[in-house]
């Protein structure tokens, strides 16, 4: 069920506001301007992925963790906070507390099932 608070204008404003911010952050931006070499591209990109995830548009066409195994390295608890953390200010600097709110929740979710998904990568690598 999609979320009539949610608009895709509103992906639209938050996703290359919220990257600009997290491409300018000490910790996250040498990670991810390390990781991303089209960043025109990979907005779109992400554009996509919260319009599935927030408005079920099915847009998306991609495997998120696999795209975040690959830099596992990087995947620490401390620059998932700092994600996590930017993430609401972004949403509450643009946003509706209600919209703001929604995309918080799922947020927290994704970060989790990434954050399990790359310690179960790691636990399956570190076998002899």
């Amino acid at each position: 069920m999609t979320d009539p608070l949610i608009t895709e204008d509103d992906i639209n404003r938050l996703v290359p506001e919220f990257y600009a911010r997290v491409r300018r952050d000490a910790l996250l931006g040498p990670i991810f301007n390390g990781a991303i070499d089209d960043w025109p591209h990979h907005l779109e990109k992400l554009k996509a992925f919260w319009s599935s995830v927030m408005l079920t548009s099915g847009r998306y066409k991609g495997n998120p963790m696999q795209a975040h195994v690959r830099h596992d390295t990087a995947m620490t608890g401390e620059a998932f906070e700092r994600w996590l953390g930017l993430w609401r200010e972004t949403t509450d600097d643009l946003l509706s507390p209600a919209a703001a709110a929604a995309f918080q929740d799922k947020a927290d979710r994704i970060a989790e099932s990434l954050q399990l998904g790359i310690q179960f990568y790691r636990d399956r690598a570190a076998r002899p």
